[in-house]
């Protein structure tokens, strides 16, 4: 009677125990600076860890030379701003924009370590809007390092985090200028869900952690409604970043804002507890690699278009130079 009653004190300890969750980096720009020169010209320009190729997207009126320097990564000088439709005239366009910036080695918080910056000039007419700063393409969920890999992505940590079941929280690491800014954070789901949470405001000065706390979080597992995910032939759920939002309100004042970026990071729960099998199903069925190389050609589709676009445009743009 005694042990049953240590025992059940013990099960009962264990129920009532608040969930413990996984925390991942999301992304961190401080390792998306430009190591590697695909031009040859002696400068580095791309990050070498998630650069993407899209010459196969090219066509065939381009030359094998040409259609090396059609590549791009998730390099910080790559990423952009997008304002919103209302305030994007070629003034305010013109002078929005991304750069790596680099940290003082002496400083309190980060030393040496390089971090997105952004400027944005919003409108100064009385009236509310945002700007997104986008990464230079929508980053894959479904791209291998290698084709033999076909659970891993080259994009883990570096913008996607897989096998998320529910959500805890949400970390950004900010440098503010006490503006009164909004920052928001926007995520796309394994199902194509793009879902924005509003961070706080940036009306401080100096590094924050500012952080987001899920309100519909359970931490009691006896209060959880108890869900079984199904297992293969379904992929993992995964949040992917697509961008980061920056508000102003109709009555802040417009025109230039700068703030810094170094990382995101999120605290969830595992939607699955372990990938591993007694059986290889994937090795058996292909179903999976099959679904993955669909999405994977769609979304390099979709990167390809635009890229070959903005080298024509480039392309153009350096001739014009050389003529004047």
């Amino acid at each position: 009677m005694k042990r049953f009653g240590i025992l059940l004190c013990i099960t009962l300890m264990i129920v009532s125990f608040p969930v413990f969750a996984e925390s991942a980096s999301l992304i961190d720009f401080s390792l998306l600076t430009a190591d590697a020169d695909i031009d040859g010209d002696g400068t580095n320009e791309e990050n070498q860890r998630t650069i993407i190729n899209f010459a196969d997207k090219a066509g065939t009126s381009f030359t094998e030379d040409e259609k090396q320097f059609m590549q791009t990564s998730l390099a910080i000088a790559n990423w952009e701003v997008e304002l919103a439709s209302s305030s994007r005239t070629v003034n305010n366009q013109g002078h929005s924009y991304v750069l790596p910036a680099p940290v003082k080695q002496d400083a309190s918080q980060y030393g040496g370590d390089t971090v997105l910056g952004a400027r944005i000039h919003f409108p100064t007419d009385p009236f509310a809007s945002y700007a997104i700063i986008r990464p230079p393409f929508e980053i894959p969920a479904y791209q291998p390092i290698d084709e033999a890999d076909l659970y891993g992505s080259m994009f883990d940590t570096f913008g996607v985090v897989k096998n998320v079941g529910v959500l805890k929280s949400l970390s950004v690491n900010v440098l503010g200028r006490n503006f009164p800014n909004g920052l928001g954070i926007m995520l796309k789901d394994q199902n194509n869900v793009e879902k924005i949470i509003f961070m706080n405001y940036l009306e401080f000065d100096g590094w924050k952690t500012l952080t987001w706390n899920n309100p519909n979080y359970i931490t009691d597992v006896r209060n959880r409604e108890i869900k079984k995910y199904p297992l293969y032939p379904k992929a993992a759920p995964f949040y992917k970043l697509t961008g980061i939002v920056v508000y102003k309100d109709a009555v802040q004042e417009g025109g230039d804002f700068v703030t810094y970026i170094r990382d995101l990071s999120i605290t969830y729960d595992k939607a699955v507890q372990t990938l591993e099998s007694d059986i290889d199903d994937e090795a058996l069925w292909g179903i999976l690699g099959a679904r993955e190389e669909t999405r994977r050609t769609a979304e390099f589709e979709r990167l390809g278009a635009r890229q070959v676009l903005r080298y024509l445009e480039r392309q153009k743009m350096h001739i014009e130079e050389e003529e004047e």
